[in-house]
């Protein structure tokens, strides 16, 4: 996503708002970032930006679609960038770590059970607590 994108969401193009669109894009497979994490990048690349602004600017992409809020049990908050597609996590309880996955065997079930219970499915989300064994 570039400046005109954030343009186009309603958003103003600033360099705090760019600085943590990059690292949220730049996130690579562990995509999923605390404000916390976004803030201690900021930090490490030189970036002298509060962590109230990190908290601010993420809530404003919440608002604009660019990325989605996840809460999780044990007070865990993270954010990733909403690219449209449906998968559904695993959170380790004792780190805290966050994994996506997709099973089209749960999808073709969770759709199944919607239409037995009469409903039209828009959208879920489910969410698999456990430790992970190293």
């Amino acid at each position: 996503m570039s400046g005109a994108e954030l343009k186009k969401v309603g958003l103003k193009v600033t360099l705090p708002r760019l600085k943590i669109l990059e690292i949220l894009e730049q996130a690579g497979e562990d995509h999923h970032l605390s404000a916390e994490d976004v803030y201690k990048i900021l930090l490490e690349q030189g970036e002298e930006v509060g962590l109230a602004t990190v908290y601010r600017v993420l809530t404003q992409f919440e608002q604009a679609g660019i990325v989605r809020r996840l809460n999780f049990e044990n007070n865990i908050s993270i954010f990733e960038l909403d690219t449209g597609d449906n998968h559904d996590h695993i959170v380790c309880m004792k780190s805290g770590h966050v994994r996506e996955f997709v099973d089209p065997v749960i999808e073709e079930r969770i759709v199944e059970i919607s239409k037995e219970l009469g409903y039209e499915l828009s959208s879920h989300n489910l969410v698999i607590y456990g430790t992970y064994k190293e």
